[in-house]
């Protein structure tokens, strides 16, 4: 059987380079593993998928080149999905910071590209093992197909027990290209036994802006059995490393808001004045942390300013993450060195694309990762019909 392109891997990106190739006039075939197509989209956003950002563009997107995913992300903008998504009459609604979800099911925008790829004639072959990828005079054989044209969307490592694998880099790898060490991120990280105090306020939820580096996020903050996790703490996962400390700011002008505590009630003690700033249970092992237990009338400006440290500069060193199993996305991937960012194909093997989450370009949490895949798919289904029609 002979295509213009193969595709290999059904998900977000794989679906969307399927549809825009076959609805441009190829011939394509889209192969998975998986017994239904567009697994890891149904799960996301709690099963009603976050699909986009309002706010999408280059500076929401890690990678070793951070004017790779500009290309891209300006030929296909979220307002673009947006516009598709409208088309197919799916309801939608905006979330804090920009982030747009459906108002039924996230099958809904699996059914939508299915849709998509029926318009454009995609042949689908789902519990399709890929086996050994044959390359010779121009043509790539795959699972009994040959096509001139082989596109690489099967995504990253990230959720293993929804099917996903590293295959992406072995067949880049096998084809010359460099991968850039993959990690999980947007994941939580593992507190140790120094941090048990915060561990045993698991459940606890409140807002923070949290820090890694030059990286900063103000969102929520939730502490874990096992060390910390919630939006803001998976926004730093992404830029965390092996070492790092992370650093929360639990109170925001602290000294100030302690001073004030101190002259209006002397005669409370901190856990009382830290209650008007933040849950109790936190208040309660923040206080203890801090250390001093004389009333705040008591207090001299230097312990005030040891406390305020705290309160806006809570370092914690992370022993590591939850790992691939709790990753939403994985960061690094097939380098970007090796691609065009206009057309996503390689450019020392004609023919050869990588798109989606395989590529080394991460998204932020909120919808960027679904923009980057539309995005790349986009222009790889475009390069892909344009060298059909040359």
């Amino acid at each position: 059987m002979t295509y213009d392109a193969i595709i290999l891997g059904a998900g977000a990106a794989g679906l969307l380079a399927a549809a825009t190739a076959g609805q441009a006039g190829a011939r394509v075939l889209l192969l998975d593993h998986a017994e239904a197509a567009g697994k890891k989209i149904l799960i996301s956003g709690g099963g009603r998928c976050n699909f986009t950002n309002t706010g999408a563009g280059p500076g929401n997107y890690l990678a070793e080149n951070p004017h790779f995913a500009k290309s891209a992300l300006a030929r296909y903008t979220q307002w673009d999905f947006l516009a598709l998504v409208e088309r197919h009459r799916i309801a939608w609604h905006e979330k804090t910071l920009g982030q747009l979800f459906c108002d039924g099911s996230a099958r809904q925008i699996v059914t939508m590209l299915l849709d998509e790829c029926a318009r454009g004639g995609v042949e689908i072959r789902l519990s399709t093992p890929i086996g050994e990828i044959g390359h010779g005079d121009g043509l790539f054989r795959v699972a009994g197909a040959t096509a001139p044209q082989l596109v690489l969307a099967t995504g990253g490592p990230s959720i293993p027990k929804m099917g996903a694998t590293g295959i992406a880099y072995d067949i880049a790898r096998r084809f010359g290209l460099g991968i850039v060490p993959p990690r999980p991120a947007l994941v939580p990280l593992t507190l140790g036994p120094d941090a048990q105090d915060l561990t045993g306020i698991s459940g606890l939820s409140c807002p923070v802006t949290a820090r890694v580096g030059t990286a900063s996020f103000t969102e929520a903050a939730l502490f874990t059995h096992r060390g910390l996790s919630g939006p803001a703490i998976l926004q730093v996962s992404s830029y965390w490393t092996p070492g790092a400390p992370v650093t929360l700011t639990l109170v925001e002008n602290a000294a100030g808001r302690l001073r004030a505590a101190r002259h209006k009630a002397p005669r409370a003690r901190l856990r009382a004045a830290l209650s008007e700033m933040l849950p109790n249970r936190l208040a309660e092992a923040m206080a203890a942390r801090i250390g001093f237990g004389t009333e705040l009338g008591n207090t001299s400006d230097a312990e005030i300013d040891r406390a305020a440290a705290a309160l806006g500069g809570l370092t914690l060193f992370p022993t590591g993450t939850e790992g691939y199993a709790k990753a939403e996305v994985t960061a690094g991937g097939i380098s970007t060195a090796g691609l065009s960012s206009r057309t996503m194909e390689a450019t020392a093997v004609p023919g050869l694309y990588a798109i989606g989450e395989a590529v080394d370009v991460t998204g932020w949490l909120g919808g960027y990762n679904f923009q980057w895949a539309w995005s790349s798919a986009r222009a790889a289904g475009e390069a892909i019909a344009a060298r059909c029609r040359s």
